[in-house]
């Protein structure tokens, strides 16, 4: 057996994409499926991170935990929750927002919609963003390989 992990894929290479100098701290909202993904692909590229949930842990903060001065000292932030997604779009990852600055990164994998209120909240501030469109069509492409190949078809 053979097991394959799009999320990795389309997620290490959006964000490549959409931040050139990526920080090397970052704090991953959410500790599902998602979450482990992005944990690997951060790993790989030796950025430093905490996790936060609902409920504090060895390695990660909760919500409440996040604050001003985590925010300030960490420049790249993932929301790997279903947080914002349509159709509730007035949620996000209850954070400090306002010490956001021009030199953070705020990665949503949420597609839909467009610009999240996380995404939305992070603009305002200055923050670059990107959500999760192209991690979705680069892991469908992805998919395309490993299925054609796996079929023995080449198209």
């Amino acid at each position: 057996m053979i097991g394959h992990n799009t999320d990795v894929i389309g997620f290490e290479q959006s964000l490549l994409n959409s931040f050139p100098n990526l920080p090397n701290k970052a704090l991953v909202f959410g500790t599902g499926g998602a979450a482990k993904a992005v944990e690997y692909v951060l790993r790989k590229l030796s950025i430093e991170f905490k996790l936060v949930s609902r409920k504090p842990g060895v390695h990660q903060y909760s919500y409440e935990q996040v604050s001003p001065e985590v925010i300030r000292e960490t420049k790249l932030l993932i929301n790997t929750t279903p947080t914002g997604m349509a159709p509730h779009i007035t949620e996000a990852p209850q954070i400090p927002y306002e010490n956001i600055g021009p030199t953070h990164c705020l990665f949503d994998l949420i597609y839909n919609p467009e610009r999240t209120l996380f995404l939305q909240k992070g603009e305002q501030q200055g923050a670059t963003v990107q959500n999760g469109m192209e991690m979705l069509v680069l892991q469908a492409e992805e998919s395309w390989k490993i299925w054609s190949a796996a079929s023995g078809n080449s198209h």
